[in-house]
């Protein structure tokens, strides 16, 4: 038996931990091979595959659905597929007027309340669904391109570790038979799925959840969406763009609780005044098919019908009967793994990304996650999670993007910050193109004025909140922010004039 040595910057030698490693007689070419595991194909999985495959290790996925994993083929791009249908359609129609496009067949006159354009559903969803195949399909050939062997099956964890530091990976698949692959690190990134009420449970006709609506072939007519966090409100909004009628119910005072409360009252009035039905404070208590139509009782007794009923009550990681307890990994109460910085589990050896750690539901961090793990194991650099750095977006109209600390951090006094926002309504680019709603705010720390936060609502928030974010990752700032040449006339030229109105505020010490 001999030892490898693999010791991660900054950590004791730690058997199955990234320290010293029994190994058996595992080898490719004469040299040992470091073997690994990874069940689950989705961002946490196969960036993490691509990493170990590029460092010399041996790695197998084990995968159920297709590499990608809920995000590229039920979650992630498929929904934002469909918003980019729907982002054209909120386009046109809010603007088409004050830029003088003229529409010559057949268009309503005023009068009629009529929609100038229209959609095709079921060519809408055709597309999402092809496109996610396809992106799904070029991930496989990444993996298997850069060495990696990919399994279709279910895995489990089975015992604990061996004396050897090794672990065992039964995997099923389909047809029932059964296969063992021995591990030296294993990585568990098995996503989660959409949590159910009991008295909703959904149907994949009328009563839906966010893995089904790619089904629908024609437009539901008058939409009920359950839940008003992020995958509730781009659900909502993007139907109500298509041509749905839409009411949304949401059990907290606002839409979107989670996020910046200045952001959140922006969409919720551009919701209302394109004709959205927000019910706040209603707590949804069933949902029940009548003949073609749809009815959700509230818990206070309000019953709201429509034709067809989406349940967005958020996600249930994917842990059960994979044996993680059993193999020593500690889970949350909520079912998520519990994980550290560079996603060890409690369990030598076993490491965890992805929406089954309840970190960030983010693609983005999933496979940041993923990659940190393989980089740990394998003894190359790695730098820790910092969530302070992720930026994140919200995919309504217009989008949220933020990174960094927020406001409800500065309310709860968890860091001292200074903040400006500015109104798009101020910014040239946005008058030339009818944008009337949305804002840009940073956060910068009294005193040095490093930039610590921000905050974009406008359409393509999701790529103006880039330099904020290299910003808050590189401690640039307001002064080196706003003394950067930005393109004029341009969105991007309210993030300089905030940063220039921060360092205003810095030098007159104003609050």
């Amino acid at each position: 038996m001999e030892y490898v040595l693999h010791s991660p910057r900054g950590d004791p030698p730690d058997p199955g931990r990234g320290g010293i490693r029994p190994r058996d007689d595992t080898t490719r070419g004469g040299l040992f091979v470091t073997r690994i595991v990874i069940i689950g194909g989705g961002p946490g999985g196969y960036e993490a595959a691509l990493v170990g495959a590029q460092l010399g290790a041996e790695v197998t996925v084990v995968d159920r659905d297709g590499l990608g994993g809920a995000s590229v083929l039920t979650d992630c791009v498929p929904s934002k597929t469909l918003i980019a249908t729907a982002e054209v359609m909120t386009t046109f129609d809010s603007s088409y007027e004050e830029l003088g496009i003229i529409v010559a067949d057949d268009t309503p006159h005023k009068e009629q309340a009529a929609r100038v354009v229209g959609v095709d559903l079921g060519k809408v969803n055709r597309r999402v669904k092809r496109l996610a195949l396809a992106q799904s399909h070029d991930i496989t050939a990444s993996v298997t391109r850069a060495g990696a062997r990919v399994m279709r099956g279910r895995g489990r964890l089975e015992g604990l570790q061996a004396a050897d530091g090794s672990r065992q990976v039964v995997v099923t698949a389909a047809d029932g038979t059964e296969e063992s692959l021995t591990a030296d690190a294993v990585l568990v990134a098995t996503g989660a799925h959409p949590r159910e009420i009991p008295d909703a449970l959904p149907d994949g006709e009328r009563i839906l959840n966010w893995t089904q609506v790619y089904d629908l072939d024609e437009l539901p007519e008058e939409l009920i969406v359950v839940g008003s966090g992020v995958t509730g409100a781009e659900f909502a909004g993007a139907y109500q763009a298509l041509g749905s009628r839409v009411t949304l119910i949401s059990s907290r005072d606002r839409v979107l609780p989670g996020e910046d409360p200045d952001a959140a009252a922006v969409l919720e009035d551009v919701f209302r005044r394109r004709g959205m039905n927000v019910m706040a404070r209603s707590r949804a208590q069933s949902a029940k098919r009548v003949d073609d139509r749809v009815e959700v009782t509230l818990a206070d007794g309000r019953v709201i019908s429509g034709s067809h009923c989406l349940m967005a009550v958020g996600a249930i990681p994917n842990t059960a009967g994979m044996g993680l307890e059993e193999a020593g990994v500690r889970l949350k109460d909520s079912g998520h793994v519990l994980t550290d910085r560079v996603s060890r589990t409690s369990a030598p050896g076993v490491y965890a990304a992805g929406d089954v750690t309840g970190v960030f539901a983010l693609a983005s961090v999933a496979a940041m996650q993923g990659r940190i793990a393989m980089y740990h194991f394998l003894g190359d650099a790695v730098t820790p999670l910092n969530l302070k750095t992720v930026s994140s977006n919200v995919f309504t109209d217009p989008e949220i993007a933020t990174v960094g600390y927020t406001q409800s951090d500065v309310d709860a006094g968890r860091i001292d910050a200074r903040a400006v926002k500015l109104p798009l309504l101020r910014n040239p680019r946005a008058k030339m193109q009818g944008i009337r709603d949305g804002f840009v705010k940073i956060f910068c720390r009294p005193g040095t004025g490093i930039v610590v936060g921000g905050c974009v609502v406008a359409p393509r928030a999701s790529e103006l909140i880039h330099p904020i974010s290299l910003a808050v990752d590189n401690n640039l700032t307001v002064e080196q922010i706003a003394n950067a040449f930005t393109v004029y006339p341009s969105l991007s030229g309210s993030i300089a004039e905030v940063a220039r109105q921060l360092h205003t505020r810095k030098l007159t010490g104003d609050s």
